[in-house]
């Protein structure tokens, strides 16, 4: 050759493409080696249902399933080696360390099974996203509320469980979320039916949406207002010496918080009134329910009261800033905190006086 060939010739590719490929090649050569392992959530085929559809969903919250691949077949020999979640119930006595659920039996179905021994991590995973940390005394907290609130309803609809037994509920319907994803599945005479995965996949997000708005509705507003109970309790008998009369720092849900706090703090039934600040800049006063859905309550307001307003009712009461008092004596409303006070002490000494 009489002159040097230009390095240019020797490529066949453009040096931008060439120089790509290198770099591929080097990484390709580098990176560990170890081989990716496909893992896969097996539930049954057919007909589905609401609680395969809510477990499949909670195991992809976790970063061991994320990227999981969902099996919908009868055959559940998907694999001899990996963890397999197929529909099957068992009887359990549910507990978290100390604290019960509810002291009742539940058989539970694959999303109950699921939530049994992934429930922590999923809400922790599912808060993680929305950069909420919750401490651990909340985390047991949310596990509890979520599953009664939530998860139970599907576990009893699934398993058959009457609602009542001995004129008590057993369980409370909620969601209704059951019916809404038996719906999903295609009519009988259907002609031109979606894929099954599909309608599947519809079911999963359907119930997944649902499951995430309850944990954070758990954490946010749920736990809160939880807290702001118990703070009443606990300094009650600095408000009133007798421990029967709460005040609450703010205005929130409370009557299941209250219920609960007074069994688990050991003081059932002691608490007979409580007062909060009403939006239009005046007090409440309320007598504490039997049930929460109930107006029949431990102690009610002074029955010469009952369905009086104003001045008439500050005449009878002796309650100066008196508003008014329900006609069934459940509640009653004053422009003043101290009134409100005052209507709470003199109904329980009426009360006292009636029992004697």
């Amino acid at each position: 050759m009489n002159s040097a060939a230009s390095p240019t010739k020797f490529l066949k590719i453009p040096f931008k493409v060439a120089e790509l490929v290198w770099n591929g090649f080097t990484t390709m050569v580098s990176e560990n080696k170890i081989p990716r392992v496909l893992k896969r959530i097996g539930t049954h085929s057919g007909g589905f249902h609401c609680d395969e559809a809510l477990a499949c969903f909670m195991l992809k919250q976790l970063p061991e399933y994320e990227d999981a691949e969902i099996i919908r077949t009868r055959n559940s020999d998907l694999s001899s080696d990996k963890k397999k979640y197929n529909n099957y119930f068992i009887c359990v006595y549910m507990s978290l360390m100390v604290m019960d659920v509810g002291k009742r039996y539940t058989t539970l179905s694959s999303a109950g099974l699921i939530y049994v021994h992934f429930g922590m991590e999923i809400i922790a995973a599912i808060l993680k996203n929305r950069n909420y940390t919750p401490t651990t005394e909340c985390l047991k907290g949310l596990f509890l509320a979520v599953y009664e609130g939530f998860i139970e309803e599907l576990d009893a609809i699934d398993n058959g469980i009457p609602m009542y037994a001995d004129g008590h509920p057993k369980y409370r319907i909620n969601t209704h979320l059951s019916a809404r994803v038996h719906r999903l599945n295609p009519e009988w005479n259907t002609k031109n039916q979606k894929p099954a995965d599909e309608l599947f996949q519809k079911a999963m997000n359907l119930v997944g949406n649902e499951f995430t708005d309850k944990v954070v509705e758990a954490a946010t507003v749920w736990w809160p207002a939880r807290e702001i109970v118990k703070g009443a309790i606990l300094d009650r008998k600095t408000f009133h010496p007798s421990g029967e009369i709460v005040k609450l720092g703010e205005r929130c849900p409370w009557k299941d918080h209250l219920l609960s706090l007074e069994e688990e703090l050991g003081v059932n039934g002691e608490i007979k009134f409580i007062i909060f600040h009403d939006p239009s800049d005046s007090w409440r006063i309320q007598g504490i329910p039997i049930q929460p859905d109930s107006f029949i309550c431990r102690v009610f307001l002074h029955k010469n009261w009952r369905g009086e307003r104003d001045e008439q009712l500050q005449e009878i009461s002796g309650v100066e800033g008196a508003i008014f008092c329900h006609p069934t004596g459940f509640i009653g409303g004053t422009k003043t905190m101290e009134g409100a006070l005052k209507m709470a002490v003199k109904s329980l000494e009426a009360a006292a006086i009636d029992r004697d």
